[in-house]
């Protein structure tokens, strides 16, 4: 299925398949190509709009009956670590922060490896070789960085995360750590140090992806303070969590078309946003 814009980009919708973080729903997304010149503003604005990138596409949740799947932010300015996250972070004191270009490793690889048969050896990830890997790692035509956590005493390698960088924040593509660290809790680590990141860059969020309540692989981010999600087109403060209604319903979404309409473009020619129609002098970073 496809709905076509009188201006690039086109937006497509992918068919129902078995949702990963709801039992016995279907999951559907809207999508888009994200390649060329306009690439980078096109990751900017959309990711304003709850969506994600993956490798050359973004996208959003779409589904038919379910509004379950929220995008989440961290207001950086705002965000003050609980007692817990002090903990955490001084568990990983002895890890030091390490951003590369987008290229991927042989050492990331087994690290991927062993994390993906240890914590999700039935997910939809399982199989991916190490082709598979690098395209995930270096098919990207934005500014991203390879965020990688290693050991200060041995060298190891013991987290990585996938980054972009956005005009307002830093989104977190995907990360992975070494599983006998479960203990270290380093995937939370790795968004406390995101936050740190984002400081130090001047940036004003942390882009988490999708906050999933009902979801126990996802609940975990509603754990951080200062996190807002993206709720009818508009950013709001999360609120009391327990309070998010994950029924699925028939007019849950709006048509397809209508959600097309809605989307504001960037506007390449100047400053304005568009509709889209249907019928620091040192980079942390770096």
């Amino acid at each position: 299925m496809r709905h076509t814009l009188p201006i690039a980009p086109q937006f497509y919708v992918t068919a129902p398949q078995d949702c990963p973080y709801l039992e016995s729903r279907r999951e559907r997304k809207l999508f888009t190509a994200l390649q060329g010149d306009q690439a980078e503003a096109l990751n900017n604005s959309l990711s304003k709009q709850g969506f994600r990138r993956s490798q050359n596409v973004l996208y959003r949740p779409s589904c038919a009956d379910c509004a379950a799947c929220l995008s989440a932010r961290i207001r950086v300015a705002d965000f003050e670590p609980k007692r817990s996250h002090r903990r955490i972070a001084k568990r990983n004191e002895g890890l030091s922060r390490n951003p590369r270009s987008a290229w991927a490793t042989e050492e990331q690889y087994a690290l991927f490896r062993d994390y993906l048969d240890t914590r999700h050896a039935d997910g939809g990830m399982a199989d991916m070789d190490v082709f598979e890997f690098a395209a995930m790692i270096e098919e990207t035509p934005v500014k991203t960085r390879v965020i990688e956590y290693r050991d200060e005493a041995s060298d190891e390698l013991a987290a990585v995360c996938l980054t972009d960088i956005l005009d307002d924040g830093l989104s977190l593509v995907y990360s992975f750590f070494a599983p006998e660290l479960q203990k270290n809790s380093l995937g939370t680590y790795v968004i406390l140090d995101h936050v740190a990141l984002a400081r130090e860059a001047v940036l004003p969020y942390v882009y988490l992806g999708y906050w999933v309540p009902g979801s126990a692989k996802m609940g975990y981010k509603a754990n951080f303070p200062a996190l807002e999600v993206h709720v009818n087109g508009q950013w709001q403060d999360i609120g009391a969590p327990e309070e998010y209604d994950t029924q699925t319903h028939p007019l849950s979404n709006d048509p397809i078309a209508q959600q097309v309409a809605q989307i504001t473009l960037p506007d390449l020619r100047g400053d304005l946003g568009l509709r889209a129609p249907f019928a620091s002098d040192q980079d942390p970073l770096d």
